[in-house]
């Protein structure tokens, strides 16, 4: 690991502890640009994609290669507070032409093949068996580019009126859905939202009108409420031993052995290994096609507890 990564670590969580304190107050402008959970935010995705700059593992910003094991545990650490859409908050810069906002359609978060970023996956959310209907839409309306009045969730809307000879308006407005829902900050600038321009066949991003949906009223008392249940799915839940003697237990390699015992390599003819409750699971040497032994993450499951 490289040494200068220690004080950037130490830099994110000083800067996050400082916007979770502010939060707290209801201070919603720490999600601003140059405020403390913005940078929080974005430290973090530099220090994820510069993790392990190791040539043979990783290039450009990606990893290429499954990190050893060790590297992996700290990985493994480091992703545990990362989540789908945890950007949501975070002010766009609407100065920048080509930045739009963080969410135009719903697929990247209800789709769950989004969730799997090769050599590590995001746990999925739970949703609530019953989800409450969307409310009525508020009179409440702003364009991209203007100012965001209130912290809420805002929709993007279609508005259309019948005009006499093009010009006079004739009855009531017309509102429909044109995209989708996002969390705005007081203070920012509403976004422009991508849209595929056919005629052009390149992305661009589009000017809209927002209208106001659900109110937020969270971290106004001093409290940061637990919404822990909406990031552990019940799979996961499931996994964890109730017993020594769970001989269903699987794991994967970088993971942390949750029993003492010996392990045998799930599909791989090889010797079980002994491993202690607290160690980092191993991949395994398995020779190739052509006789050279290559590194290979495996699940392993337990076949004998101490």
């Amino acid at each position: 690991m490289e040494a200068d990564n220690l004080s950037r670590v130490y830099a994110i969580l000083s800067t996050y502890n400082k916007g979770l304190d502010e939060l707290r107050k209801g201070y919603r402008f720490v999600w601003r640009i140059g405020q403390p959970l913005f940078d929080a935010k974005r430290e973090s995705e530099v220090m994820l994609t510069n993790f392990y700059r190791h040539p043979a593992y990783w290039e450009r910003g990606m990893q290429m290669e499954p990190y050893p094991p060790r590297i992996e545990a700290l990985n493994r650490l480091m992703l545990a507070s990362r989540y789908q859409g945890d950007q949501s908050p975070l002010e766009i810069d609407y100065s920048f032409s080509h930045l739009g906002t963080c969410w135009p359609n719903p697929g990247n978060l209800l789709n769950p093949s989004v969730y799997n970023y090769g050599f590590h996956e995001l746990p999925y959310p739970v949703f609530p068996p019953l989800l409450p209907e969307v409310p009525v839409g508020t009179d409440v309306f702003i364009q991209s580019g203007q100012p965001v009045p209130v912290d809420r969730i805002w929709e993007p809307v279609k508005i259309r009126q019948d005009r006499l000879l093009g010009i006079i308006p004739l009855g009531g407005k017309e509102v429909a859905n044109n995209g989708c829902f996002n969390y705005l900050v007081s203070g920012t600038q509403a976004p422009r939202i991508a849209e595929y321009n056919e005629a052009a066949s390149r992305v661009e991003q589009v000017d809209k009108h927002w209208r106001l949906l659900w109110k937020d009223d969270r971290y106004k008392d001093g409290v940061i409420p637990d919404e822990s249940e909406y990031f552990h799915t019940p799979d996961v839940v499931a996994q964890k031993p109730q017993k020594a003697n769970d001989l269903a237990l699987e794991v994967r390699t970088g993971e942390v052995c949750p029993v003492s015992g010996l392990w045998a390599a799930k599909g791989y003819e090889v010797l079980p290994v002994l491993l202690t409750v607290g160690t980092v699971m191993p991949n395994l040497m398995v020779p190739d096609n052509f006789s050279e032994q290559r590194v290979h993450w495996v699940t392993w499951h337990l076949v004998k507890p101490d």
